[in-house]
């Protein structure tokens, strides 16, 4: 019998949930991250759901995991020391950039652009020459590159890019500096831009290959550290990392372009809240994963998850294919503070993360948080236990929060009920990026919320944007695990092809898109992919002749070959209109190709719960005191391991579980599906009728 594990490691914990790969039964874990050495809690949660599944870590085949260390490595500023080789005369290359400034037309008087990841002095000049088309204009200067390589040597770098002019048309020049730096600066990792990002525009794929150095030596160590600890204590284990993209890479891969993992945490929570709520019949999502620190969205439009071209990490963007997930500083963890000077309440970005975490968890936080705000209002009422052990302290929570009550000289729970509306409004506005400001009415979408906070705020998110239901899967503080668990190896290829419509023909572009595809099934036959269970999809990258804008679009080969270059001009056309409410009569012209061959993946069996009735009383263990929109209420408190399918859960109420707790607000209710996930609809919504016939 063979086992898959799915990982996700938060900023405050770490999930895990264990497949059996025959069956599709599941177990799931949920312990604290371990910030100095995440794979100590990985180990921890390791131990602890194989104990819950009666296994020894060695029967377990595959770990899936989605991460967070590259992400935190930019973040935090502590990635590698990194050189950087560009060609003559393109020295400053990442100082130039883009001119872009966030914060509207007065940003520039408060925003402090952060400085390149390989600084001028570290770059170096390689003379030489290539030409848009490939051709060899000057060759490589090889004497003069060994002395300004040796510089960078006693400098004492860490990695080193490698981004010439028109590499993305003709590589022979990066990868004879690579040969040349691998004698001259040994055990230094070489990231060529040719490889890393074989497209045209200096900057984005300078940025990108400057990245994928600047995070390459953590991510080695980290993956590297993981794979060992995960030998010792499983056998001959496979490991695999959450891309960006929803897909999965090698851990070899992972190692060698870890600039495709900075989304990686997030996009396992997509994959599983996808995964769920398919099942559960909503193929129009906004998603919401709510964890300690930070708080993830994203939008699903008909099963399909929207893709990016670029990865936004802090204020460093680069050129890697990611889900677009938006990420801010709106998590249980969240640090709630009034600056003295405009006494206005003030919600994160800091975060009291796993250690020492909120005050309610007894270890030395004192700061109020989100978390310790929702203990107050009564909405994690004292049965509930975070991770199935952590008790929570109300006492200390209250001391926490009334730091802010004294500040707004308002009530402790009016300071609470203000925590809690902030944040909601924060999350909110996250929403809105991925919904309203990209074309899409929330009000034609559901909103799944998961993560350990997500639930607590799901109704309350709902109720400000209209969209409905609010759902709530099982285990939602796990979710993201199985999305690691249930995701497939994915790769892609891609080539720069400047093209006029009226330059080339449908035949040519599929072609070259057909090459692509066999380019990155090879990289899935080297994991002992079958071609047999090998999915292939197609982009091209496409903008009106004369234009800088490029979008991407999806290519079916059969209607292109059938319907000739209309079946990409037409959907152009629509998304262009879509985006900016007009569409141009000017000749559309290629920029980039792309193939994406993904393998498949486990099928997980949820099974139909048990049929109740409407009433859901046997599941009910208690009444809280809450304080809801400035009220004293009291709610019934039930378990939801003993809720049945087509129980209405009339609210207030709260539902805990091991590892989440739902709040369903006064006039709203809960319904449980017959998989066991519970949609919260307002109580005259006429969803709710037309789910409970």
């Amino acid at each position: 019998m063979s086992y898959r594990l799915g990982i996700d490691v938060g900023g405050t914990f770490t999930d895990l949930l264990l497949v059996d790969e025959k069956s599709g039964r599941t177990w799931s874990a949920k312990v604290p991250s371990t910030p100095k050495d995440q794979s100590v809690g990985v180990l921890h949660g390791l131990d602890r759901v194989c104990r819950l599944a009666g296994i020894s870590p060695s029967a377990i085949d595959h770990v899936m995991h989605g991460t967070t260390v590259a992400t935190n490595t930019v973040l935090t500023s502590s990635g590698a020391k990194v050189g950087l080789v560009t060609t003559k005369g393109y020295r400053q290359v990442l100082q130039i950039a883009r001119s872009f400034v966030p914060g509207g037309l007065g940003g520039w008087v408060i925003y402090n652009k952060s400085l390149p990841m390989a600084p001028l002095a570290l770059t170096i000049e390689a003379d030489e020459r290539v030409d848009a088309r490939g051709k060899v204009v000057r060759a490589l200067e090889e004497a003069p590159l060994r002395e300004a390589l040796a510089k960078l040597r006693g400098a004492k770098i860490e990695a080193l890019t490698v981004s010439l002019i028109n590499a993305f048309a003709n590589d022979a020049h990066e990868k004879r500096i690579r040969e040349i730096a691998s004698a001259v600066l040994p055990g230094v990792p070489v990231s060529l831009s040719s490889e890393v990002v074989p497209e045209m525009q200096e900057y984005e794929r300078t940025v990108t290959t400057v990245a994928n150095s600047y995070v390459r030596p953590v991510v080695q160590r980290y993956v590297h550290n993981l794979r060992n600890k995960l030998g010792s204590r499983a056998g001959r284990v496979q490991l695999h990392i959450l891309r960006s993209d929803g897909g999965l890479a090698s851990a070899a891969s992972a190692e060698e372009y870890p600039v495709n993992l900075l989304m990686s945490g997030p996009a396992g929570g997509v994959t599983g809240a996808l995964w769920v709520a398919l099942q559960a019949g909503f193929p129009n999502l906004l998603t919401v994963d709510v964890g300690g620190t930070s708080t993830d969205v994203a939008l699903i439009m008909n099963g399909v998850p929207r893709l990016r071209r670029e990865t936004t990490v802090g204020d460093v963007t680069v050129r890697a294919s990611s889900v677009d997930i938006r990420s801010i500083g709106a998590g249980g963890g969240s640090i709630a503070h009034v600056p003295e000077l405009t006494k206005a309440l003030r919600v994160g970005p800091q975060s009291a993360g796993a250690d020492p975490g909120p005050a309610a968890y007894g270890r030395g936080g004192a700061e109020p948080t989100v978390t310790d705000a929702n203990v107050v209002l009564g909405y994690l009422p004292p049965m509930q236990r975070l991770g199935g052990d952590l008790e929570l302290k109300r006492d200390l929570a209250a001391a926490a929060v009334g730091k802010v009550a004294g500040a707004l000289g308002k009530s402790l729970e009016d300071a609470a009920q203000g925590i809690y509306d902030i944040v909601n409004e924060n999350m909110v506005g996250a929403l809105r990026l991925v919904s309203v400001e990209q074309g899409h009415d929330p009000r034609d979408y559901a909103l799944i919320a998961f993560g350990g906070a997500g639930p607590l705020h799901a109704n309350a998110l709902s109720r400000l944007l209209g969209a409905w239901p609010a759902i709530i899967p099982p285990g939602p503080g796990v979710l993201c695990a199985l999305g690691d668990a249930t995701t497939a190896l994915r790769d892609e290829a891609a080539r720069t092809v400047i093209r006029r419509f009226s330059e080339t023909s449908a035949a040519e572009i599929a072609k070259v898109l057909e090459q692509l595809s066999a380019t990155a099934a090879a990289a899935l036959e080297r994991e002992q992919v079958p071609a047999a269970e090998m999915r292939r999809s197609f982009q091209v990258d496409v903008r009106y002749h004369g234009q800088g804008l490029r979008l991407t679009v999806d290519v079916d080969l059969k209607d292109l070959k059938k319907r000739g270059l209309k079946a990409i001009s037409e959907p152009f056309d629509a998304e262009h209109q879509r985006l900016f409410t007009f569409a141009l009569p000017l000749e559309h012209e290629f920029v980039a190709l792309r193939a994406v061959v993904q393998g498949r993946g486990i099928r997980v069996k949820r099974p139909a719960i048990a049929k109740g009735s409407r009433d859901p009383k046997a599941a009910a263990i208690g009444r809280q005191v809450v304080h809801i929109d400035h009220k004293r209420r009291q709610a019934t408190v039930y378990d939801r391991a003993k809720l049945r399918a087509g129980n209405r859960i009339q609210g207030p109420a709260i539902v805990i579980e091991m590892d989440s707790t739902t709040v369903v607000l006064p006039k709203h209710t809960g319904l449980v599906d017959r998989l066991g996930n519970i949609l919260i609809y307002p109580d005259r919504h006429k969803g709710l009728a037309r789910r409970a016939r």
